[in-house]
């Protein structure tokens, strides 16, 4: 299509007013700042609760003999949860395992009473046996759901995923806490 020759003028008026508009906005306006959003549970909160600080150190001394040391996790970690579990306030811990230093991760939930977080544990038991809850997963995990007081302990790990020997100690080591829930197979 051909322009007659006075509109040609006021075209190329029009796009260089685009232009002056364009370039301006990216200029005096704009910021290079990066905007990012704080990562999921890396570790437990500034402030963590007297009864998680209680049930870190349960887990803590019941790692010890086993000479596994437990630290606050670096990495944000969440695993597959029920609706309850998910909704309950959190802190992440990390066995320390030399084989595998992406795993070992521990997480503690903490509730309103020891009802709540019994209530919680046969929920996420029933979770981790359907269907939403299996795919979560490796077909090989092995859960170690732990009611301890007002907390939740959570722990997976599996043969498949797991290549330090210590993994499958540290779910020997929380079983022996608390009250426990399996998840249906």
């Amino acid at each position: 299509m051909r322009w007659p020759a006075r509109t040609g003028g006021r075209w190329l008026a029009v796009v260089a007013a685009a232009f002056v508009v364009v370039a301006g906005g990216c200029g005096s306006g704009a910021t290079h700042e990066v905007v990012t959003f704080p990562p999921e549970s890396v570790g437990p909160a500034a402030t963590v609760s007297p009864a998680v600080l209680q049930t870190r150190a349960i887990i803590a001394a019941a790692l010890a003999p086993l000479q596994i040391q437990l630290a606050d996790a670096k990495d944000p970690f969440r695993p597959g949860e029920s609706p309850r579990v998910a909704a309950a306030p959190r802190a992440v811990y990390q066995a320390v395992l030399p084989t595998d230093p992406g795993g070992g991760q521990i997480v503690v939930y903490e509730f309103r009473d020891t009802g709540a977080a019994v209530d919680a544990g046969n929920e996420l038991a029933g979770y981790l046996g359907t269907g939403s809850g299996k795919v979560q997963f490796p077909v090989d995990v092995r859960f170690t759901i732990r009611e301890i007081g007002t907390t939740l302990v959570f722990y997976t790990w599996a043969p498949s995923t797991s290549p330090d020997p210590g993994s499958p100690r540290v779910a020997d080591a929380l079983a022996t806490l608390g009250v426990g829930f399996t998840p249906p197979r």
